[in-house]
């Protein structure tokens, strides 16, 4: 049996898995949480180590996200692009003054042989978070979109190219050797609930599962597994996945979603204008839209009671 005191473990990429984190942390201790967050994003730009999932994990549960933009830093500014693009600097990808800290300080940290891992307990730390943030992975792992421009790094295919060239398949760069961070497997063989976020299935959340081990970790755990699906009223909130469905040919369905997680799910969280996926996978369904604290909350608070409905292995 597992521990019911034990971790919320929450798989996260992006915003929309920002804020269930964000929700968990309201409705319980946020010392209970550990989000896994996947680094597949992650990749240098001008010389620096830009982690995006984590840092706007950062940003959210320290109180500093932008939530009018629905990322980065709040009272952002540009001043250094500015500056660096008279130079010639490339203009695709940008970084904020505010936004520099955590990519040079982290990139200073990284040289100087500190694993992510440790980077990141001690930017939390900083900023009084009391959950838990572990990195999928201390190595490098790159997702890779091969589109009918070519094989296109993640951040070329969603920020340069705004996801537009049609999508044949997603890869994982480096993932074969990968190894789960520190504190990563032990969390999820200790969870009393395990939550597979609202975030992209196929560029935030297979990254995380590509990680060898990882996989298998939540098909022998004993808690739970839930998936909040990321499809409200036939559709994605924001991003890609609606369209990446299209393109691999499946429906934008909660059916697809169950399907795609099936080998480790045990309940889906969907939202009550969807229709539930055929079969008898336990499902709830609740308004999973979530544009404030207050709806973030009680996400978090149906995918809880889900979990403590599946119950245990």
């Amino acid at each position: 049996m597992t521990n019911p005191q034990g971790d919320i473990v929450v798989l996260t990429g992006g915003v929309g898995g920002a804020k269930l984190v964000r929700g968990l942390c309201l409705a319980l201790p946020p010392e209970r949480i550990c989000a896994i967050v996947n680094t597949g994003d992650d990749f240098r730009h001008l010389g620096l180590h830009v982690s995006p999932d984590i840092d706007t994990l950062l940003y959210t549960l320290s109180g500093k996200s932008n939530q009018t933009q629905g990322w980065g830093r709040a009272n952002e500014t540009w001043t250094f692009m500015e500056a660096a693009a008279s130079l010639g600097a490339p203009k695709w990808f940008n970084l904020g003054d505010g936004d520099l800290a955590l990519h040079v300080l982290r990139s200073a940290r990284l040289a100087a042989g500190d694993n992510l891992s440790a980077i990141i307990a001690d930017f939390a730390a900083a900023w009084d978070i009391k959950a838990r943030m572990l990195p999928m992975s201390d190595e490098s792992v790159a997702t890779i979109v091969d589109t009918e421009e070519g094989a296109l790094e993640f951040q070329r295919y969603f920020v340069e190219r705004q996801c537009a060239p049609r999508a044949f398949a997603v890869r994982f760069r480096g993932a074969p050797s990968a190894e789960p961070a520190p504190g990563v497997l032990q969390a999820i063989s200790n969870a009393s609930a395990i939550f597979i976020a609202p975030s992209n299935p196929y560029l935030s959340v297979d990254p995380i599962l590509a990680v060898p081990g990882l996989k298998a970790a939540l098909r022998t755990a004993h808690a739970p597994v839930i998936a909040v699906s990321p499809i409200v009223g036939g559709n994605a909130v924001k991003g890609p996945t609606a369209k990446l469905m299209q393109e691999f040919g499946l429906s934008v369905t909660n059916q697809s979603i169950a399907a795609h997680y099936a080998d480790v799910l045990d309940g889906l969280l969907i939202d009550e204008s969807d229709s539930a996926p055929e079969g008898d996978l336990p499902i709830a369904a609740s308004r999973t839209l979530m544009k404030s604290d207050e709806d973030r909350r009680r996400v978090a608070e149906a995918a809880l009671a889900l979990a403590q409905r599946v119950g245990v292995a």
